[in-house]
């Protein structure tokens, strides 16, 4: 197993970072590594065929990859690292074309749980993906300062740092000119950076992103910041996990990556947790190995999943709304989340799992416990573990400033992470 040299896994993960402003970039960009590492694309009208190697399949905003060692039988259980490729951001409506008081603005809505306020007076771009009249896709980044999401000065608003905001609709539409509103402005401008007509396009999903790009932070550069860090990070990190299992895996076990979209609202779509995506695939997987009935209950009867997401480091400066005995620091190793209302799904099996492989990784670790008189949050892991019936463990990164336009994490996480990862998948 041969996994990067720490110095090139963070400049990896910046570069992937920096090229995936949308879930769709995201899985072009985990697509390329696992091609380079020798995987097959498949898509889900072909015929499967083959019993070994890797594979992956690409679905709008989810991506799942899996590969079988040579003389693994058709039962054989499945390592699941699970983790999810969209972030909370600003997406466009369907008639994007707004403005008043003589400002041409973009019309959006908030995705995802975003604190508004790290939105405010950033540079943003756009990306995402335009459906075109044959049904193809074509995937769009217009990466320069377009838009700004203008704060209300303080002299006309003396109350904002008392924390009275501005309704959630004024406070979120973007300004990009001026003049009145054009209908099929924005749509032409975008086109025109994918070098499309306008005529071409009969659908599209977008959204905005920071145009500032990911980088180091700190007296001694030991912090990572960017945006998408929740969940890109866990993403990249699998990719890296499962590429590093080529030819040294061994045929009891079958490792498997599910990055899934839609998690940041619930996952309820077909490439969310909740859907039937990774279902269907691993049970095909198992039936183009010759395997019946029993062997798909046998290989989720013996699997392990990962659920991989972002975690809370404690803050200085609200020490108080964190767990007194639990408090992860940055470079510490990632955490193992427990909540006993299953808002993770950890429990002593899969934590136990977990332990052993950052022992054997020879990676740190910690614990997070939410602060019992506070709402705790949740991941793909409960809906996974409730789907498939697998013993699954939350795990995640700690950082600051989650789902900010600008989050935080030490920058010797997300190696400790990978090789994690890459002894669960593996051994044990």
């Amino acid at each position: 197993m041969t996994l990067p040299t720490d110095h090139d896994h963070v400049e990896d993960l910046l570069a992937f970072l920096r090229d995936s402003p949308s879930p769709y970039h995201a899985v072009a960009q985990a697509a390329r590594r696992l091609e380079k590492a020798g995987f097959t694309e498949l898509t889900g009208t072909e015929e499967w065929k083959g019993h070994s190697g890797g594979r992956f399949l690409c679905k709008g905003g989810a991506l799942l990859a899996w590969y079988v060692p040579e003389g693994a039988p058709a039962h054989a259980p499945f390592r699941i690292v699970g983790a999810h490729t969209d972030s909370p951001n600003l997406r466009v409506k369907p008639t994007p074309d707004t403005g008043s008081a003589g400002w041409r603005q973009i019309a959006v809505e908030v995705y995802g749980g975003v604190p508004l306020n790290t939105w405010l007076d950033r540079d943003l771009g756009i990306s995402g993906r335009l459906t075109l009249r044959d049904g193809s896709n074509v995937l769009v980044k217009v990466d320069e300062p377009l838009l700004r999401v203008p704060q209300l000065a303080i002299h006309l608003d003396r109350s904002v740092n008392d924390g009275l905001a501005l309704d959630r609709q004024r406070q979120t539409q973007p300004i990009w000119s001026l003049g009145a509103p054009e209908r099929g402005a924005l749509l032409a401008r975008v086109a025109r950076e994918a070098g499309l007509d306008t005529a071409e396009l009969l659908g599209w999903d977008l959204m905005l992103h920071d145009v500032q790009p990911p980088g180091r932070l700190g007296a001694h550069r030991e912090f990572l910041v960017s945006s998408r860090l929740d969940n890109l990070l866990s993403v990249h990190a699998g990719v890296t996990a499962l590429t590093a299992a080529v030819g040294t895996v061994p045929p009891d076990r079958v490792p498997v990556l599910a990055a899934f979209d839609h998690e940041e609202v619930g996952s309820g779509s077909e490439t969310g947790a909740q859907g039937p995506l990774l279902e269907r695939v691993l049970s095909r997987s198992v039936a183009v190995r010759g395997g019946s009935g029993e062997d798909w209950a046998r290989a989720l009867a013996g699997a392990l999943c990962v659920s991989a997401d972002m975690s809370h480091a404690v803050h200085p400066n609200y020490a108080e709304r964190h767990d007194p005995d639990n408090r992860p620091l940055p470079n510490g190793g990632p955490v193992i989340k427990v909540n006993v209302n299953q808002r993770y799904a950890t429990e002593g099996t899969g934590y136990a799992a977990f332990v052993a492989a950052c022992e054997r990784a020879g990676v740190p670790w910690q614990r997070f416990v939410s602060n019992n008189a506070m709402p705790c949050g949740t991941s793909i892991g409960p809906l996974t573990a409730a789907r498939l019936g697998v013993t699954t463990v939350d795990v995640g990164v700690p950082g600051l400033s989650m789902h900010s336009a600008r989050e935080l994490v030490g920058a010797e996480d997300p190696v400790h992470l990978a090789r994690a990862l890459a002894e669960f998948v593996t051994a044990g």
